[in-house]
């Protein structure tokens, strides 16, 4: 169908507007059907958390995403754990080996001093895509609105191509309160200041996903989507859901 006054999405290959899953784990058969189907709507692939570590057939859906177009790269969490037991070169040679080309800088469960992350990104940029986190997965350690505008920045100009607002994929830390409620303060500081287009925005559940959209525009970096919400999170972008029904309104706020 295509009669419709809708949003004008952008394409793949994007470069905003990008939806990032997370894989926690999902069987490579049940996998390959989502893709043959939903692939168009799919830019990047965390395999997420530390699973990638211990994921059966890891090499087959490396490839198997990379058929698709999508950019597939392993959760911070096992970053953070190769940094933890000094096991950075090992993991290095790793995703070499299995074709990975992006790699995530976080520091959500280890507090890793910034100057540390840049110094890090400035190495990998030469070998990596890099993408870093800002926030703590603990809802307890919280972030002056300064101070995740400052990481932000600094992390963009040390080279990464993107950088991830921590959420979880509960939706209760970061950006969020422990209730799941967002902190609109700080996005409405970090979007009047920065490039969006340069940050994806962990969005686990509708709730979320929905106040981006119509905060921002059809068009945002979302990121912690499960792979069953790919189909409904683009009806959201496209102003087909009631709470977004009269997008199109909004769609010159990011092009």
């Amino acid at each position: 169908m295509d009669f419709l006054n809708l949003p004008k999405r952008t394409k793949k290959n994007r470069i905003y507007g990008l939806t990032s899953i997370a894989d926690f784990g999902i069987p490579i058969g049940q996998l390959q059907s989502i893709l043959e189907d939903y692939s168009s709507f799919i830019d990047i692939a965390k395999i997420g958390i530390g699973t990638a570590y211990v994921t059966p057939n890891i090499k087959e859906k490396i490839a198997l995403y990379k058929e698709h177009n999508i950019k597939p790269y392993f959760g911070g969490t096992l970053f953070e754990k190769c940094f933890y037991q000094k096991k950075i070169s090992e993991y290095i040679a790793t995703l070499h080996a299995l074709g990975i080309e992006w790699i995530e800088i976080s520091t959500g469960t280890l507090n890793i001093p910034l100057p540390e992350r840049l110094s890090l990104i400035r190495q990998l940029k030469e070998e990596f895509h890099c993408i870093a986190e800002v926030g703590s997965k603990d809802a307890n350690n919280t972030m002056s609105i300064a101070d995740w505008k400052n990481e932000l920045e600094c992390l963009l100009n040390a080279g990464c191509e993107y950088v991830i607002t921590e959420g979880r994929d509960s939706g209760t830390s970061g950006i969020y309160e422990k209730t799941g409620e967002i902190k609109s303060n700080l996005i409405q500081e970090l979007i009047q200041d920065l490039d969006t287009k340069k940050i994806i925005f962990e969005a686990p559940t509708a709730k979320h996903q929905m106040y981006f959209i119509n905060e921002i525009g059809p068009n945002v970096n979302l990121g912690n989507i499960k792979l069953q919400d790919v189909l409904i999170l683009e009806t959201e972008r496209l102003g087909l859901r009631s709470e977004t029904f009269f997008l199109e309104d909004l769609a010159c706020k990011l092009p």
